[in-house]
């Protein structure tokens, strides 16, 4: 389905749902960069709903079936912000808030000002930001970032399936389910990536909602480190997953993810 915009400058946004109301908490899904909505619904989506639970997916703006494509690289990580307040808003209660990557990064921001049912971080972009992975991205592939920075455009960074693999999965995903991935990979607004470089970090001695931090031991993108800085700065410890590459809803043994979210937001 389709979120209506709550005003005339709110994009419509692409919200993909599974399950029923059963008086707790929904979960609502958001992606990082370059994927949208459909990267939870590979099993992920189903696997939760066939857990009890109602769950939601929505695609950023700019992302997926949302509105905003056109205002791409113009759009603010507080414009991501606001998606996920507008589908918030729109759930009967207070969902809990599962984020992954740059999509953990906004639920960080998100949750700066505001409180909800607890949130799940999974291979969470730093609260301090993209800085120092920035320049991991520079030493791999200079060309594409190179590219990426004179066109304002990010798409160079993972233009090829090489580089898909190499960033978002391991090994052990075959050549055809990462292609079947890869071609549904989008443009990120270069806006955004300035913000998490530096202009709009997080804040998180303002956030009092329950975090749990899941990593992948594999990740290309965030290293075990980072993810453990999360975690401490959340007051909380992090958790791995042996085996797993940066794409953890995606990945061979994402049943282990989902099973750990639920048992995570049943003890809430």
């Amino acid at each position: 389905m389709s979120l209506s915009p709550s005003n005339t400058q709110d994009p419509r946004i692409e919200v993909l749902s599974r399950g029923i109301d059963s008086g707790r908490p929904p979960l609502l899904l958001v992606h990082g960069a370059w994927h949208a909505a459909w990267c939870w619904d590979d099993g992920f989506l189903d696997h939760l709903a066939a857990q009890g639970r109602e769950v939601h997916a929505l695609s950023l703006r700019g992302h997926g079936g949302s509105d905003g494509h056109d205002r791409l690289r113009r759009t603010r990580v507080r414009d991501y912000v606001n998606d996920v307040a507008q589908v918030a808003g729109s759930l009967p209660r207070p969902p809990i808030l599962v984020g992954h990557s740059m999509g953990a990064f906004i639920v960080q921001k998100y949750l700066e000002t505001r409180t909800t049912a607890g949130a799940i971080l999974l291979a969470p972009m730093p609260h301090y930001g993209f800085a120092s992975t920035a320049i991991r991205f520079l030493l791999n592939d200079p060309i594409g970032v190179l590219k990426a920075n004179l066109s304002g455009s990010l798409k160079p960074v993972i233009s090829t399936t090489g580089k898909a693999r190499r960033l978002f999965f391991s090994p052990r995903m075959s050549d055809h389910d990462v292609e079947r991935h890869f071609v549904r990979l989008q443009d990120e607004a270069y806006l955004a990536y300035l913000d998490v470089m530096c202009l709009d970090l997080c804040k998180p001695s303002r956030v009092t909602t329950p975090i749990l931090v899941l990593g992948a031991e594999d990740d290309a993108i965030f290293t075990q480190r980072q993810v453990e800085a999360v975690a401490k700065v959340h007051r909380t410890t992090a958790e791995f997953f042996p085996g797993m590459a940066h794409d953890m809803m995606l990945e061979r043994g994402w049943e282990a993810v989902a099973a750990r979210i639920v048992d995570w937001a049943d003890d809430l």
